[in-house]
């Protein structure tokens, strides 16, 4: 695939998460399925300690590149499955030992941003962390301990850590797998193309601020007005699902505008010139 960095308008971000929606509208449970492929795969390798976190922390690359393989593959009147996750792996071996070097080198950045804000929080990052993993149940446990000394801090750390940790990741495993660029100079095209598109990528984060607030916002008001507001929580499952496969969905058009590449010449609203 021929690589081209390009400007990107500051109004594309928000069209993204638009162009996310459209193709998952065309496949919403395959797409759900990969994302609970994948989590379900997580939540099993996250059962062996220590190590467990760190492969769960590797597997984020191949993550988001195998949902911009299948979205391709949508785009393009494709199968999506879950064997697209592994489907860059098989690559020639040049991309596969970049495609690995970035896991490793992820995977350890990020799992020393967790041990750094645990230490942080006094441990009380660890136990943040297992009682989300219990959801609603655990809310009153939840709101005690972010009312700890050291928590916030940890929070607002791992935030300005992670964040910082994404820019460089950004399109570094597709740049890998479908521009032929080494690890590292994936992770600097990424940089630059990031903060190129700086504006995009805001309005990309507000939109899906918006998004979020909307659908909390009518998910309460519809249960309140059935006399149900305590159930408005049993759509937190299957909406975050819903919007982790679209939020990676739309890593593509991030991809797309940035760089240049697959078109859906079937539907003019998706992949519309920058």
């Amino acid at each position: 695939m021929a690589l081209l960095l390009k400007t990107v308008a500051a109004a594309r971000g928000p069209r993204w998460i638009g162009d996310a929606f459209r193709l998952f509208a065309r496949r919403p449970m395959a797409f759900t399925s990969l994302f609970a492929v994948f989590l379900g795969a997580a939540l099993l390798v996250s059962l062996v300690p220590v190590l467990g976190a760190l492969v769960q922390m590797m597997a984020l690359p191949l993550l988001s590149l195998g949902f911009m393989v299948a979205a391709r593959s949508a785009l393009e009147g494709g199968p999506v499955s879950p064997r697209q996750f592994i489907e860059p792996l098989q690559a020639d071996p040049a991309r596969r030992r970049a495609l690995l070097l970035l896991c490793v080198g992820y995977g350890v950045a990020a799992l020393f941003i967790l041990l750094l804000a645990d230490a942080v929080s006094n441990s009380a990052w660890g136990r943040l962390q297992t009682l989300m993993a219990r959801g609603q149940e655990a809310q009153a446990e939840i709101d005690a301990l972010l009312a700890e000394p050291g928590v916030s801090a940890a929070l607002l750390l791992a935030g300005t850590l992670g964040t910082a940790l994404s820019v460089p990741y950004w399109h570094a495993p597709a740049l890998v797998y479908w521009g032929g660029q080494s690890a590292g100079q994936a992770l600097f095209s990424s940089t630059l193309a990031v903060w190129r598109a700086r504006g995009a990528f805001f309005g990309y984060m507000l939109g899906w601020v918006g998004v979020v607030l909307v659908f909390g916002f009518v998910t309460a008001f519809v249960f309140g007005l059935l006399g149900l507001p305590q159930l408005a929580g049993i759509l937190g499952v299957p909406g975050g699902l819903v919007f982790s496969a679209v939020f990676y969905i739309s890593l593509l058009f991030t991809f797309n505008d940035s760089f240049g590449g697959a078109t859906a010449a079937a539907d003019p609203e998706i992949n519309r010139p920058a």
